[in-house]
C-alpha cells in the first residue's frame, strides 16, 4: 500500500580503501527504512557516486560527484579507513572536499574513523594525512569511531535519528480527505548499544517508545496521554502536561513496562478540537 514519506537524500562519502563501510552505511539506511519509513513517514535515500552518479564529460570527475549527489544530500556520512584519499583541485581529497562544501551548507555531516588494525600494505604518506587532518577536524566538532560494520550500523542509525529530530520534518501533505485532527499512533523499539564487557562483546539495551503524529489539517489543543487500563503495565512518560500538535506535527512518548498488569497494550488520547472535547483509543500492543 502506497503512503505519504519525506524523502531524505544520504550521501555516503569515504576514500576507497572501505568498500565494506560503505556497504554497512547503505544496508544500516535500508534497515532503517525497514523499520520505521511507514510510521515516521520518512524514507532514506542513499547516494554512492559508484552506483548513483552518471558518467559526464567536462570539468574534474570531483565536481561532477559534488553537482549530481552531494550538494543535493541532506545527510552525510563520512567515512576513513587508513587513507585519505586523492587530491583534487579544491582539496587535499576528494572526501574532504565533500566534507567541507556539505558543512559550508549547512547540511547534517557525521564524520566516523575507522579503528580496524591497519592493512600489512597501508600507504604511510596517506596515514600521515588521514592523521593530520583528523587532528585539524577534532577541533570543529565531535568525531566518530567504529571498529567493525555491526557498530558502523548502530552509530548510523543514532545519527538518523538525531537528525530526524533536529529537522522537526512533521507530517508530509496527504489526501484532502484528512480533515480536522486526525491522529496516528506507532509503537517503536530500538536496541542501543550500552557497553562493552571485559572481552569485548557488546551488551545492549532496549528502549521503546510510541510516535503520534497529527496527520489532519486541524491543530489538537490540549491533548492529554494515558494508558487504559488497571492492570495496564505500561507506563507513558515525556508528555505529562496537556500540550498543543499543530496539524503535521508528532509527539514521542516514551514508554516503560513493569512486571505484572495483563491488560493490552492500550493508550488514550484525549483532545480539544474547536472547542469540543474528543478521545480515541490506539492499540500499540
Amino acid at each position: 500500500m502506497s503512503f505519504a514519506a519525506t524523502v531524505l537524500r544520504v550521501a555516503i562519502a569515504s576514500p576507497s580503501d572501505i568498500p565494506d563501510a560503505r556497504d554497512a552505511v547503505e544496508k544500516a539506511l535500508h534497515g532503517w527504512n525497514d523499520a520505521n519509513a511507514v510510521g515516521k513517514q520518512v524514507m532514506l535515500l542513499p547516494w554512492r557516486w559508484e552506483t548513483s552518479s552518471v558518467p559526464l564529460l567536462g570539468g574534474h570527475p570531483q565536481a561532477q560527484i559534488n553537482e549530481q549527489g552531494v550538494d543535493h544530500a541532506d545527510i552525510v556520512i563520512a567515512l576513513f579507513g587508513s587513507r585519505l584519499g586523492s587530491p583534487t583541485p579544491a582539496a587535499v581529497s576528494g572526501t574532504v572536499e565533500e566534507i567541507e562544501r556539505s558543512v559550508a551548507s549547512g547540511k547534517h555531516v557525521h564524520l566516523y574513523f575507522s579503528t580496524a588494525p591497519l592493512p600489512n600494505d597501508v600507504d604511510t604518506a596517506q596515514l600521515d594525512g588521514l592523521r593530520q587532518f583528523r587532528q585539524e577536524v577534532s577541533q570543529r566538532g565531535l568525531l566518530g569511531e567504529f571498529a567493525n560494520a555491526g557498530q558502523l550500523e548502530h552509530e548510523v542509525w543514532k545519527a538518523i535519528e538525531f537528525d530526524i529530530a533536529k529537522m522537526e520534518l512533521g507530517a508530509p501533505t496527504l489526501a484532502s480527505s484528512d480533515r480536522g485532527v486526525r491522529f496516528s499512533a506507532q509503537p517503536f523499539s530500538e536496541r542501543e548499544l550500552k557497553e562493552y564487557d571485559s572481552k569485548g562483546r557488546a551488551k545492549y539495551t532496549t528502549r521503546h517508545w510510541i510516535e503520534i503524529v497529527n496527520v489532519g489539517d486541524t491543530d489538537a489543543e490540549e491533548v492529554t496521554f494515558s494508558a487504559v487500563g488497571e492492570r495496564s503495565s505500561m507506563m507513558l512518560t515525556g508528555h505529562e502536561k496537556p500540550t498543543t500538535i499543530h496539524a503535521g506535527q508528532k509527539r514521542k512518548l516514551v514508554v516503560f513496562h513493569h512486571m505484572g498488569g495483563g491488560d493490552p497494550d492500550i493508550i488514550l488520547i484525549r483532545w480539544f478540537e474547536n472547542g469540543e472535547q474528543k478521545e480515541q483509543e490506539f492499540h500499540v500492543g
